[in-house]
C-alpha cells in the first residue's frame, strides 16, 4: 500500500485521465451487454428434467412453450368473425420461422383447446428462435387483430413479460434510490465535492462491470438478472469503500497531516480495510460458481466482478482525486452536516460502554430479537418462479391466471414421461395404467390412448418416436404444489418392466431437480465461503475466536433475514402494500441473497474489527481498544448500512415479487447487521470472551506473523494473544 500510494501521489493527475479513457471506453462496451445476456438459467443441466427436455426436443419437436390465449372482445370464439381472425392468427404464427409444432383450436376447433364457456381459446407452439426473435413474435401477435385479446404465457411469455418488467422496475428504482442516497450522501460527507466521489466509485464499479458481463456474455450463458446486482452492489459499495476512505484523509487532514501524508495513511490504513474487505466479499459471492445454474453463476460473474472493480476504484483514482482536491475536498460545505471521525460517535461510545458493562443482558436481547424474527422461517417452503411473481394484469400473469381456471389440465404444464426400450403394445398399456394409478395422477395421454379419468382412445400417433415414447401425464395439483412434487417422486420410484426406463420431465419436475441441486451444492459453496472467510478474518485479526464469532453471527442474522422474507412475501403479510401474489419463497433468489448479505455481513465486520484491531496493536487494552474502534466506525458503519439499504430497498417498488423479496430483505439484513449485530453481539460477545477473544495458539503464530495483515502505519508489535 504504501508503493501504491507512492505511485498514485506521483501521477496523480495522469490516473484520473486514464481513468476517465477506460470508463469511457467500458461504457461504450457495456451498454452492449444487454443484448448478450439470457433469460432463463434456473434448471441443472445434468438434471433428469432437463435430459427430458433435450430428448423432447431432438425426438418430437419439443414441448409447447409458448401459449397464446385468446379472447374475443365480442362473443365466443366460435362466432365466424372471431375464428376467422382466429384461423389468420394460426396461419400467421404457423409461417412464424421462430416457432414450430402449432396446435390451436382453429380451424379444426380441437377438443380441450377452448374453455368450457367458450370465451378463450389456446394456441400452443414450441420456441426455436432466439429469445429476441419469439419477444418479437409476442409482441406481434398481441395485437395481431383489434378483435382479439391475446395474452402470451408459458415459458416464453414468462421470459418475455419478465424481462421488460425487470428492465422497468431497474428504471423506476435507480430513478428513487439515486436522487435519495444524494441526498443522504450530501448530509454524510457534508459538501457537495466529497459527495460526488462515492457516485464516481460506484460509476466506475458499474460500467466495469457491465464491460466484463458483455465480455463473459459471449463466451458464456450469463442470466440478464446480474445487471441488477451490478447496479446495487456497484453503488452500494462504491458509498461503501469511499466513505471509509474519504473520512480517514479526513481524519488525518484534522490531525495535521499534509495532503500527501494524509493519502498516503489513509491508503495504508483504510485503503488495506477495503481491500481485505473486497477479498472478503468477493470469496462469499464466488462460491456461486459451483452451482450448475447459470443463472447463479451470473451473481458470482457480476458479484466478483463489481466487487474488484469498486475496490480498484477506491484504491487508485480515489486516492489520486483526494490529492489534486486536498482541502478543497470541503468546498460547497453543508452547515451541521457531515461525519465527525476523528472525534468519533459520542453516542456509539456510549452504546459500546453500557453494553460491555451488561453483557449478559445485551447479548440476550440480540439473540432474543434475532429469535424472533427467525421465528416464521420454520414454514419456508421454496419454488421456483413462475408467472404468479408478476402483478395482475402483465400479459404472463392475465396469461397464466386464464389457464389455471379454464385449463387446468393444459399440455404446457403436464408432466413429461419419456418411456425408453418398450415394444409390445400389451406391456405399454400396462406400464401406463401403473402410471395412471399413482396418487394424484388424473391422466395419461400415451401414443395408444388415454388412461386415467378420461379414459379411451385418442389420435396421439406424434407421442411415439423410434423406440421413444413421450407421455403426457396431467395431475390433480397446481404444478408448483408440494402434492404435485410428490406426484414427481411416486413417478420415478415406479419400477418398469426389464430393459425399459422411465425419466420424468416437466415444469414439477424441474422444480424438485431445482430444489436437489441447489441443497446439494450447498455443502460444497457453504464450506468454502465459510473456510476462506475464516482464514481471512483469521489473518486480519490473529485470532481464531474472533472469526467464529463473526460467523456465528453472520449465521443468526442470516436466519433472521429468512424470516422475515417468509412473513413478508410468502405468507403475504406485505402483499397489500407492495401489491404481490404470495407464492412459495423463491429458492435461487434466497441462495443468492444469502450469499449477498454474508459478503456484506463481513464487509462491516472487516471495517469495525479492523479497527479495533488497530487500537490494539497500538497498545490499548481490549475494553478501551472496543469502545474507541466502534466510536470510531459505529456511526460510519450504520451511514454505510442505510445507503446500501435504500439501493437495496428501491427495488420494493418492482413488479416482479422475487426482486421485491430480494430487494427488502437485503435491505433488512444490512440494517440489522449494522444495529443488532455491530451494537449488541460484537461488543457484548468482545466484553464476555474478555483477552481470549483475541486468543492465538502457538501453533498458529508463525503463520500469522508471516501472513497476517494489520491496519496500521506503523509496524505492529507482536499480536495480544492467549493461551499456551
Amino acid at each position: 500500500m504504501h508503493r501504491l500510494a507512492g505511485t498514485v501521489l506521483a501521477h496523480r493527475r495522469l490516473v484520473l485521465w486514464l481513468t476517465l479513457v477506460i470508463v469511457a471506453m467500458a461504457a461504450a462496451l457495456g451498454f452492449t451487454a444487454f443484448g448478450a445476456l439470457q433469460s432463463g438459467g434456473q434448471t441443472d443441466p445434468a438434471a433428469e428434467s432437463t435430459v427430458v427436455e433435450k430428448s423432447i426436443e431432438h425426438d418430437f419437436g419439443g414441448r409447447h412453450d409458448l401459449v397464446l390465449v385468446v379472447r374475443p372482445v365480442h362473443g365466443t370464439v366460435d362466432a365466424a368473425s372471431v375464428a376467422a381472425a382466429g384461423e389468420r392468427l394460426v396461419a400467421a404464427v404457423r409461417r412464424d420461422p421462430a416457432l414450430q409444432g402449432v396446435q390451436a383450436y382453429w380451424p379444426g376447433r380441437t377438443p380441450g383447446l377452448a374453455a368450457p364457456d367458450h370465451r378463450a381459446a389456446l394456441v400452443l407452439a414450441h420456441g426455436i428462435g432466439s429469445d429476441d426473435q419469439i419477444d418479437a413474435a409476442i409482441s406481434r401477435y398481441h395485437d395481431f387483430d383489434p378483435g382479439l385479446r391475446i395474452n402470451a404465457g408459458g415459458r416464453h411469455g414468462f421470459s418475455a413479460t419478465a424481462h421488460k418488467e425487470i428492465g422497468r422496475s431497474l428504471m423506476f428504482a435507480e430513478l428513487i434510490a439515486v436522487p435519495v442516497i444524494l441526498l443522504l450522501l450530501l448530509l454524510v460527507f457534508g459538501s457537495v465535492v466529497s459527495a460526488l466521489l462515492p457516485l464516481g466509485v460506484g460509476t466506475v464499479a458499474i460500467f466495469g462491470t457491465f464491460a466484463e458481463l458483455a465480455g463473459l456474455g459471449r463466451l458464456v450463458d450469463v442470466s440478464t438478472y446480474a445487471v441488477n446486482l451490478t447496479t446495487a452492489l456497484g453503488l452500494g459499495l462504491g458509498i461503501d469503500y469511499a466513505l471509509l476512505m474519504v473520512n480517514r484523509f479526513r481524519e488525518r487532514l484534522a490531525a495535521g497531516d499534509d495532503v500527501d501524508h494524509a493519502v498516503t495513511h489513509t491508503m495504508v490504513t483504510a485503503g488495506r480495510t477495503v481491500a481485505f474487505s473486497a477479498a472478503t466479499v468477493a470469496a462469499a459471492l464466488a462460491s456461486l460458481l459451483v452451482f450448475p445454474q447459470y443463472f447463479l453463476r451470473s451473481f458470482a460473474y457480476a458479484g466478483v466482478g463489481v466487487i474488484l472493480i469498486a475496490a480498484a476504484a477506491a484504491l487508485v483514482p480515489l486516492p489520486a482525486a483526494l490529492a489534486v482536491l486536498g482541502t478543497r475536498l470541503n468546498r460547497g460545505r453543508i452547515r451541521h452536516a457531515g461525519l465527525n471521525s476523528h472525534r468519533g460517535s459520542r453516542w456509539w461510545r456510549r452504546q459500546t460502554q453500557w453494553v460491555m458493562a451488561h453483557p449478559g443482558r445485551s447479548l440476550a436481547a440480540g439473540l432474543g430479537l434475532l429469535a424472533i424474527l427467525a421465528a416464521p422461517a420454520i414454514r419456508v417452503s421454496f419454488g421456483t418462479p413462475d408467472d404468479r411473481v408478476l402483478r395482475s394484469g402483465t400479459d404472463a400473469r392475465q396469461a397464466g391466471d386464464i389457464l389455471r381456471a379454464d385449463f387446468p389440465r393444459a399440455d404446457s404444464s403436464a408432466l413429461d414421461l419419456l418411456v425408453d426400450g418398450i415394444h409390445d403394445p400389451a406391456a405399454s398399456a400396462a406400464l401406463a395404467r401403473d402410471v395412471a394409478a399413482v396418487p394424484g395422477v388424473r391422466q395419461v395421454v400415451t401414443e395408444l390412448g388415454r388412461y386415467g379419468a378420461d379414459a379411451g382412445p385418442a389420435p396421439a400417433a406424434e407421442l411415439a418416436a423410434g423406440r421413444v415414447r413421450w407421455w403426457k401425464v396431467s395431475t390433480a395439483f397446481d404444478p408448483a404444489s408440494n402434492g404435485a412434487q410428490a406426484v414427481v417422486g411416486a413417478l420415478r420410484r415406479l419400477d418398469p418392466p426389464a430393459g425399459v426406463t422411465l425419466r420424468v420431465g416437466g415444469d414439477t419436475a424441474e422444480l424438485v431437480d431445482v430444489k436437489h441441486s441447489v441443497a446439494i451444492r450447498s455443502l460444497i459453496a457453504a464450506p468454502i465461503m465459510v473456510g476462506t472467510t475464516f482464514l481471512l478474518l483469521f489473518l486480519l485479526t490473529g485470532s481464531v475466536l474472533q472469526p467464529l464469532r463473526a460467523l456465528v453471527s453472520t449465521l443468526l442474522s442470516l436466519l433472521a433475514t429468512l424470516g422475515i422474507v417468509t412473513w413478508a412475501f410468502q405468507l403475504g403479510h406485505l402483499a397489500g402494500p407492495l401489491s404481490f401474489t404470495p407464492t412459495a419463497t423463491n429458492l435461487p433468489m434466497t441462495v443468492l441473497l444469502f450469499c449477498v448479505v454474508f459478503g456484506l455481513s463481513m464487509d462491516y465486520e472487516v471495517f469495525v474489527i479492523g479497527r479495533i484491531r488497530e487500537r490494539l496493536d497500538l497498545g490499548d487494552d481490549p475494553a478501551s481498544a472496543a469502545v474507541t474502534g466502534l466510536a470510531r466506525t459505529g456511526r460510519l458503519v450504520s451511514t454505510a448500512a442505510a445507503l446500501l439499504a435504500v439501493t437495496f430497498a428501491a427495488f420494493a417498488v418492482s413488479s416482479v415479487s422475487f426482486l421485491q423479496m430480494f430487494g427488502v430483505g437485503a435491505a433488512v439484513a444490512v440494517l440489522l447487521d449494522a444495529t443488532v449485530v455491530r451494537g449488541l453481539l460484537l461488543p457484548s460477545g468482545l466484553a464476555l470472551l474478555g483477552r481470549w477473544a483475541w486468543f492465538l495458539p502457538r501453533w498458529a503464530r508463525p503463520l500469522h506473523r508471516r501472513f497476517g495483515i494489520a491496519e496500521t502505519s506503523e509496524p505492529a508489535p507482536t499480536p495480544v494473544s492467549v493461551g499456551v
